[in-house]
């Protein structure tokens, strides 16, 4: 007689964190997760985080333990919630250039600095630019550290478009074109 084949457990991951759901309270975004998990599973959002799930996770420990995990959690929380402010200061902070440079003569390259703030694969933006503008697109290193996309061509202001129509996450206050021609020679 054959046995039975093995089920396969339907394993549901959170959203915010990609743990399981049971696991969100060790990651660092414990309050997004509850959010998601409260919208998209309120089944198990109750089953984990209602006061008598957390009322008999808790039962065991004792009068110290309690308390010193009431503190831990406070504490996390206040953590996660800093960490949440300065990312979202950094990206309030964070600026695209975009900067047309002049190569020789008539010939420009466009510059795209400041798009990883905003948590975006350059590589996979430099792809999208030469598509787009049917143009060269790469991902070079700036000597000031970091790294930025140069596009051929003058495009500066299609990209800035582009970039507010695909990337929703970029506000166009954020982006500032900037305009840099070689020194011509001063002669008279």
């Amino acid at each position: 007689m054959a046995e039975p084949a093995p089920i396969a457990r339907q394993v549901i991951y959170c959203g915010v964190c990609t743990l399981p759901p049971e696991y969100c309270e060790y990651g660092g975004t414990v309050k997004k997760c509850q959010e998601w998990l409260e919208k998209n599973h309120p089944d198990l959002y109750s089953r984990i985080w209602s006061p008598e799930a957390l009322e008999a996770a808790t039962a065991s420990l004792s009068v110290e333990a309690k308390e010193r995990a009431a503190k831990d959690a406070a504490k996390k929380a206040a953590k996660a919630e800093a960490a949440e402010q300065k990312q979202a200061d950094k990206l309030a902070k964070s600026v695209v250039s975009i900067k047309r440079i002049e190569r020789n003569k008539r010939k420009y390259v466009t510059a795209v600095h400041g798009l990883e703030a905003f948590g975006l694969d350059l590589k996979k933006v430099a792809k999208d630019f030469g598509k787009k503008f049917a143009t060269g697109a790469s991902v070079t290193k700036v000597p000031s550290g970091g790294e930025e996309i140069v596009v051929q061509g003058d495009v500066s202001g299609e990209i800035e478009e582009f970039l507010l129509e695909k990337y929703k996450n970029i506000p166009e206050d954020n982006i500032e074109l900037v305009e840099d021609k070689k020194k011509k020679s001063a002669a008279g």
